[in-house]
């Protein structure tokens, strides 16, 4: 079995990831968020190509003093197994499954985690559908309101000199946000848009719909596991990265959700109920 992850930025892919890593059942390489399908429509497999040099090159200098982390070694060979894909410089699927099934056992699911996957077209994700016999896709979804504010506040701290990120400037990118001005933080808050492709692509079974807030207490995570045939695991409730706390003022959560209010009905309308933790009031804790 092959299972694409995708979901909006600050859903909790990177959680998955490091859960499904652990898992015996499952075998995913070093890179989280690969990008492959992303590069192949925008036409820049040579940008990724760049990219992968620019982190591979890092890398090695940090192995060669002795100052790398754990795993570094294992991602420095990955890294040189992806970049050889990216450097034939042209469509080629097979070799995107060999990557990613070198080193896995025959029971083993392979999978690419890659939340930008979110963002293609309907015709890309048909595509994906078919290039095994068996292809599933997890769809991560969060509270649109607590997702969108984490986004914010990740973008805001990105382009703070100091890495800081402020009320004030999370609430001047709100505002673009709201004009249509942050153009990728609109579109990665489009649940309705990626909901409608996913069902015009993919057939019945194929596609299971999780809810953030629901994976991390246990039982979304439950569902995965299922969904993709593996053995129960525990699962650590808190998200492998926190975001910077800012508190979001009422009056802009009121706004934000009534903004929202299109993601909210198709969230509903696709899972057949809302989830409860969307619909309590409060303060973002910071995730």
């Amino acid at each position: 079995m092959v299972f694409l992850c995708i979901g909006a930025a600050k859903a909790g892919t990177s959680w998955v990831y490091d859960h499904l890593a652990r898992h015996p059942g499952c075998h995913l390489r070093g890179i989280k968020e690969l990008h492959y399908f992303t590069a192949l429509e925008a036409g820049h497999l040579d940008r990724e190509l760049e990219k992968h040099r620019g982190y591979q090159e890092g890398a090695l200098k940090r192995l060669a003093r002795g100052t790398a982390g754990p795993g570094l070694a294992g991602r420095v060979e990955d890294r040189a197994d992806w970049m050889d894909v990216l450097a034939r410089g042209q469509e080629d699927v097979p070799a995107y499954l060999d990557y990613l099934k070198k080193g896995a056992r025959g029971d083993q699911v392979i999978g690419d985690v890659t939340p930008a996957y979110a963002l293609l077209p309907e015709a890309r994700l048909r595509q994906i559908g078919t290039m095994a016999r068996d292809v599933r896709i997890l769809f991560l979804m969060r509270d649109p309101v607590d997702r969108l504010w984490s986004h914010i506040r990740m973008i805001a701290a990105r382009r703070d000199p100091n890495g800081k990120a402020t009320a004030p400037r999370c609430g001047r990118l709100l505002q673009k946000v709201f004009s249509g001005e942050e153009s990728q933080i609109v579109k990665r808050s489009d649940y309705a848009g990626t909901l409608k492709r996913l069902k015009a692509a993919l057939p019945e079974g194929r596609v299971l719909i999780e809810v953030f807030e629901e994976m991390i207490a246990g039982e979304g995570f439950a569902r995965i596991l299922r969904f993709l045939g593996l053995a129960p695991m525990d699962a650590d409730p808190v998200p492998v990265h926190r975001g910077q706390p800012v508190e979001m003022t009422r009056d802009q959560r009121a706004a934000a959700r009534a903004w929202l209010a299109p993601q909210y009905d198709a969230a509903r309308e696709a899972l057949g109920r809302c989830p409860a933790a969307w619909m309590r009031e409060g303060v973002d804790d910071g995730r």
